[in-house]
């Protein structure tokens, strides 16, 4: 249905299931529907979106489903059935590169999604950037065992367009790296050999254990894969090294990981390294027919983009539009660049966090959220999922701790059916916990990245409250607002029970 829009010039619109099957108030698909106004609605499957679909849709507006219909739903099997008339060519021949493609919705993680433009041109330009980039893909078709999902632009820019793009195959893959859906992931890995394989740091965290324990997995996997990519989040350097050392194991030969940069509104592919690294978090150098630009901001380089990937903004929202351009017209994406080697521009850049993340201490000092919140991921790695940093204007910096469940059930015999509650005021826990603290500690440098305070969270974040993304990303700010006692409580003096207070070496 997606190709079909695109071939007659249809603008359509991929949505996330979960503000329809994880929100219960679903604000995030009424926004969507009032700003889209769309002129028809398709799902795959009727009954769980029938509770959605009843509290956000028009009366009267057409919905199609491929299963599990809905009382006065369009069936897909007809539609397929329906004659092609010349009318689809004519609407094809008017497409120009200026013309709508599809609209992408950005996370929403400061605020309702925006709708992102994605013209033809954005689309087909990147496509082309990134077969410049890895130039392998050209050399045969590419293959593709692949779960992200299409209403993002990674999975459905990115590799789907790969995939077309080169003629290659593209395998979907029906799991997810969670600890119910990782199983099916590994099933389908076993059966299929992919060239090259895209995922989330989270997943390639459960992947890599796996390869460990299963050899036929582990063969399988590597017999023709020729580049590792990851996004969304930095791969910690545990699962980096773990990840080379099978490499080497099953091939004889280090693999090629490389992280890609970018954003829903660069269609995405934006930077990349073409060479071999040996650590998380470069992203290389800018794709061809891409100009950078940037600009001093506090004690960053702000990043701004301008190229034919661009989008030309967001639909329905001139407001939003102008604050992301420049005098310019250079997009200001909102993060950092630092480069590797201020003398050699040819090493690229490092990522070197949001813009807008940072904050002062109320002694002035400028805290580099995106430092110090990786350094306690990977401090508590494997137990602890995200941190939100508190400390604008205070005194020290204090860090709000959400569980990684699964893992941290590890950490004692009796916790292996324990909820985040149970977790998060468990003795072997908090003393786990209180070592890694003070062990950061005595590796900051000053109260820039000292985490002088922390709390274990009890609960998840929720998606209602605008904690948490369709993308599983953490909002720090509706975080803060919506346990706004507990940040208090990280400043509060005596310090309350609950608190764990880092303990530094005496120098």
């Amino acid at each position: 249905l997606a190709l079909a829009a695109q071939r007659a010039g249809v603008p359509f619109a991929p949505v996330s299931p979960a503000y329809s099957l994880v929100s219960t108030d679903f604000a995030k698909l009424r926004h969507i529907f009032d700003l889209l106004t769309p002129g028809m609605v398709f799902v795959a499957d009727g009954g769980p979106f029938r509770a959605a679909l009843e509290a956000v849709a028009p009366a009267g507006l057409p919905v199609v489903t491929a299963r599990d219909p809905l009382p006065g739903a369009l069936s897909f099997d007809d539609m397929l059935a329906t004659t092609t008339t010349e009318a689809v060519e004519r609407a094809h021949a008017a497409i120009s590169g200026d013309t709508v493609a599809k609209f992408l919705f950005t996370s929403g993680s400061t605020g309702m999604p925006k709708a992102v433009v994605n013209t033809h041109r954005m689309i087909t330009c990147n496509q082309a950037m990134i077969a410049h980039a890895l130039a392998f893909l050209q050399d045969e078709p590419p293959v593709l065992v692949d779960w992200l999902p299409w209403n993002h632009t990674a999975g459905g820019n990115h590799n789907f367009g790969i995939v077309i793009h080169n003629g290659g195959s593209l395998y979907i893959d029906d799991g997810q790296p969670t600890p119910q859906g990782i199983a099916k992931t590994l099933r389908n890995l076993k059966e299929i050999a992919p060239t090259l394989y895209f995922n989330v740091p989270k997943g390639y965290e459960m992947l890599a254990e796996q390869l460990g324990r299963d050899d036929a997995l582990r063969e399988n996997f590597f017999s023709r894969v020729q580049l590792l990519q990851y996004a969304g989040a930095g791969l910690s350097q545990h699962v980096w090294d773990t990840l080379q050392r099978l490499s080497v194991q099953t091939t004889g030969q280090r693999i090629m990981i490389i992280t890609g940069y970018g954003s829903t509104e660069t269609a995405p592919f934006a930077f990349t390294t073409t060479w071999p690294v040996d650590r998380p978090g470069e992203v290389g150098l800018p794709a061809p027919g891409l100009e950078l630009k940037l600009v001093p901001n506090a004690e960053k380089l702000e990043l701004r983009l301008r190229g034919p990937n661009i989008t030309p903004g967001y639909w329905r929202q001139d407001d939003k539009t102008a604050e992301c351009f420049d005098e310019e017209g250079f997009y200001r994406i909102g993060d950092a660049l630092r480069f590797l080697d201020p003398d050699d521009v040819n090493r690229g850049f490092q990522f070197d966090g949001r813009v807008s993340e940072d904050f002062k201490l109320s002694t002035g000092t400028w805290v580099n959220m995106a430092g110090v919140r990786g350094a306690i991921v990977r401090a508590f790695a494997p137990y602890v999922r995200d941190a939100v940093l508190t400390g604008l204007d205070r005194n020290h910096i204090g860090a709000l701790l959400f569980l990684d469940v699964e893992a941290a059930r590890k950490l004692a015999p009796d916790l292996s059916t324990a909820g985040e509650a149970e977790l998060a005021s468990n003795p072997a826990l908090l003393a786990a916990f209180q070592e890694r603290l003070d062990a950061l500690a005595a590796e900051s440098t000053g109260s820039s990245t000292f985490v002088a305070r922390a709390i274990v969270l009890d609960r998840p974040a929720s998606i209602d409250s605008g904690e948490l993304t369709d993308k599983g990303s953490i909002n720090q700010r509706a975080v803060m607002a919506a346990r706004a006692e507990l940040v208090e409580d990280l400043y509060a003096e005596p310090s309350p029970s609950h608190v764990l207070v880092a303990r530094r070496p005496q120098r």
